[in-house]
């Protein structure tokens, strides 16, 4: 599965299961993600790419600036109410 910063992904496994998370980069073969609460920007996860769902959302630049913008969107994601692209 191929991953882009920016995208929105959906957890499939572990203690954070289907929560929607940013990707905010890459260490090795894992991905970093955000969410803005419990994991902010600058202490992202890691988590194996096999545990994550791709999403066809991307959030723009001004949605990703802070844990604020970050939580605000993935929530508005959560309740359905799509703000991406």
């Amino acid at each position: 599965m191929q991953f882009e910063i920016g995208q929105v992904v959906r957890s499939k496994a572990g203690h954070d299961r289907d929560e929607y998370l940013l990707v905010t980069g890459f260490d090795g073969q894992f991905v970093l993600l955000c969410d803005g609460r419990q994991r902010p920007l600058d202490r992202p996860k890691r988590k194996n790419p096999r545990h994550l769902a791709a999403t066809n959302i991307k959030l723009k630049a001004q949605a990703t600036q802070t844990d604020r913008s970050v939580r605000k969107a993935l929530t508005a994601l959560q309740n359905g109410h799509a703000q991406g692209e």
